[in-house]
């Protein structure tokens, strides 16, 4: 049993399988952000601070539930694709994820990851920043990779874990920030709110 709870403020399977690969347990508590609600809310659009804002919302909403354990590390993360500048989350449906490929094709863009450890009152926040290389995939790619719904549920339109796997030819930073969560930051955090990472191990 890891020394110290930790919960995934996060319906992300991605982030939870890579989590559980380093070790982790986690109970998973989604938040209930309503995030266009509150990107307009503050007025903020830039990749940059969308994804960080996020991040901190989402851990700051879970962590004041009541099911959630005395002690425990509350990790709220966000996502988002910077391309020309413009953050991408998911895409809104089949249509956007097709007009999103055709746009990232051939190109490279920075997947931006926000996180936020909360404990207690306490919170430590950090950013990873990830280049993707998109391979120059072809119309009829985009069109049977859509098909699958597999783009509609992730931040960029994309995933190294599924079918997505052969239209990444490169990425440049934190591998781990591609899935959504950086496991060298996130024990950087916990090490700032005084957490030894083999502390969280399960």
């Amino acid at each position: 049993m890891p020394t110290v709870p930790f919960v995934l403020a996060s319906a992300s399977p991605a982030r939870l399988r890579t989590l559980r690969t380093a070790g982790l347990d986690p109970l998973v508590i989604v938040s209930d952000v309503d995030e266009p609600a509150l990107l307009a809310q503050r007025g903020v659009s830039d990749p940059t601070t969308v994804c960080e804002v996020l991040a901190q919302a989402k851990a700051d909403d879970v962590a004041r539930r009541p099911e959630v354990p005395a002690g425990a590390l509350v990790l709220g993360c966000d996502s988002v694709l910077e391309l020309d500048g413009v953050a991408h989350g998911k895409p809104t449906d089949a249509a956007d994820a097709v007009a999103r490929w055709r746009a990232m094709r051939g190109r490279s863009g920075v997947l931006r990851t926000g996180h936020r450890l909360a404990r207690d009152g306490e919170v430590a926040d950090g950013r990873s920043d990830t280049v993707v290389h998109f391979a120059d995939v072809t119309d009829a790619e985009i069109d049977a990779y859509v098909a699958t719904g597999e783009p509609l549920h992730v931040a960029g339109a994309f995933t190294l874990e599924g079918l997505g796997a052969g239209f990444v030819t490169g990425v440049e930073g934190d591998p781990h920030g591609v899935v959504g969560v950086s496991v060298p930051l996130l024990r950087m955090l916990a090490a700032h709110l005084g957490i030894p990472w083999p502390d969280l191990w399960a």
